[in-house]
């Protein structure tokens, strides 16, 4: 990736909790925790996992800063979201603790020498990743379940 690119994709991933606010006013508090017909998650199950994944995004990135060629930790988002019995837990909360932590690490990210984004990490499940791989996958995590959190909407439409 190129420097340039990758300072828009800092700027992007910055953004996004502006985002997340911005789109959830779109969408009627009283169908938050309307799931259609096949199951998918729920607006506020979206909400949680996403501050649940910056969280291991959190982790994952100091990780590929500070130890890289270590292993970084997977999990099983289904499982959580039913483990951790995400309907239950405070939206308003964790929309604080997403902007809080995306905070963070922007301002660790913005700055940082180009030589640290080559650096490497094992993912479980993806293989070897970079900080660049890594600022890649979060920095569309936002707008990929904005997306899902759209046809949520729509199958509530459909339904009223």
């Amino acid at each position: 990736m190129t420097p340039e690119i990758r300072q828009q994709k800092i700027e992007s991933y910055r953004n996004a909790h502006d985002q997340l606010v911005e789109a959830l006013d779109r969408f009627p508090r009283e169908m938050w925790q309307f799931r259609d017909e096949h199951g998918c998650w729920s607006i506020h199950e979206h909400v949680i996992h996403i501050t649940d994944s910056e969280a291991n995004s959190y982790i994952r990135a100091r990780r590929l800063i500070a130890e890289p060629g270590r292993t970084l930790m997977d999990y099983d988002e289904n499982q959580w979201a039913t483990a951790l019995d995400y309907h239950e837990q405070d939206i308003d909360d964790t929309i604080n603790l997403f902007k809080w932590l995306r905070g963070k690490t922007y301002t660790l990210i913005k700055s940082l020498p180009e030589s640290t984004w080559a650096n490497t990490a094992y993912h479980p499940e993806n293989g070897d990743t970079t900080l660049d791989d890594w600022l890649d996958i979060y920095e569309a995590h936002v707008r990929e379940h904005l997306e899902y959190m759209q046809q949520n909407l729509e199958a509530w439409q459909a339904q009223q």
